[in-house]
């Protein structure tokens, strides 16, 4: 992950001044730009993070803990960061209305998806009280 900080530092830096020099002339083109290095800068980042995911599913496995609870927290997790993404996207495109629909649809879906562990939480306490 070291090495691929400086890949994903430059191409951040080198997308931002390129996008503010466009900004003048061409907005539509700085747009794409900003674009075009958040899909770049995720992809590097995909290739970075999967070996630590997979050593955190390995580390859960080795503790016995349930999968179900892992997976919950990957997902919740992966919905955060997909609505920050997409809400710092739609900010950046000056629809900042869309971007508060969107963190509220983020929040909803973390809640769908924790459901069956809050259940599960709520089943614990119910059979320790009765």
């Amino acid at each position: 992950m070291g090495g691929g900080i400086f890949t994903i530092i430059g191409i951040g830096v080198i997308a931002a001044v390129i996008a503010t020099v466009l900004r003048q002339s061409k907005p539509d083109y700085a747009l794409l730009v900003s674009l075009a290095a958040g899909i770049l800068i995720l992809y590097r980042l995909l290739i970075d993070v999967m070996p630590v995911v997979a050593e955190i599913e390995a580390i859960i496995g080795r503790l016995g803990v349930h999968t179900q609870y892992a997976q919950v927290m990957f997902k919740a997790l992966g919905i955060c960061m997909l609505t920050q993404i997409a809400c710092d996207t739609c900010k950046d495109a000056g629809e900042a209305s869309i971007a508060t629909k969107i963190e509220i649809a983020g929040r909803v879906s973390i809640l769908a998806v924790s459901l069956p562990l809050f259940t599960r939480v709520l089943s614990i306490v119910s059979s320790l009280m009765g």
